[in-house]
């Protein structure tokens, strides 16, 4: 156990600052009245390559994922579907689909707010990207502005109970 906390890295103003790009794209999904999900790319030099927000219901597809959907517009704009030494940030942890998504890109890095007990395919179940069955894995951080991404979730689904 102490040996897997050495390789994990520290929490650095540069996370919280991207995390909040994400939390933007969650509030502009939940805005929509998708899940509040939001995810952006950051280049290897720091730059913004995308943000996205969850659009299956505006988009009437089941693939249109934050983490997706970011990932996609990242490849168009710097033409090339791998993503090398790009870290992608989310609010929360991603599915199986995101998660086989970021390894496909060759993301470096994946950074994600929150878990998921149901779906999440990083950490909580599945173990997708830093599975040793794959030939690429990703570094992951998690808990980066953990009670801002889950209230956002909370919120979200108490307002969709309330309202039936």
């Amino acid at each position: 156990m102490g040996a897997e906390k050495a390789k994990i890295p520290l929490v650095t103003e540069r996370d919280e600052y991207w995390m909040g790009i994400a939390l933007e794209q969650s509030r502009l999904a939940s805005s929509l009245d998708e899940v509040p999900v939001g995810a952006c790319v950051v280049s290897v030099e720091g730059e913004l390559l995308a943000a996205a927000s969850n659009r299956t219901i505006t988009d009437n597809d089941p693939t249109a994922h934050a983490e997706v959907l970011a990932i996609r517009a990242a490849a168009k704009r710097i033409g090339n579907y791998r993503l090398t030494g790009a870290t992608v940030y989310t609010t929360i942890e991603p599915c199986v689909m995101c998660a086989g998504t970021l390894v496909n890109a060759r993301v470096r890095r994946l950074v994600f707010g929150a878990p998921d007990e149901r779906y999440g395919a990083v950490v909580t179940h599945f173990r997708v990207c830093d599975s040793p069955l794959l030939n690429h894995r990703i570094e992951i951080t998690s808990g980066i502005r953990i009670e801002e991404c889950r209230s956002l979730m909370k919120d979200f689904f108490r307002k969709k109970r309330l309202a039936t």
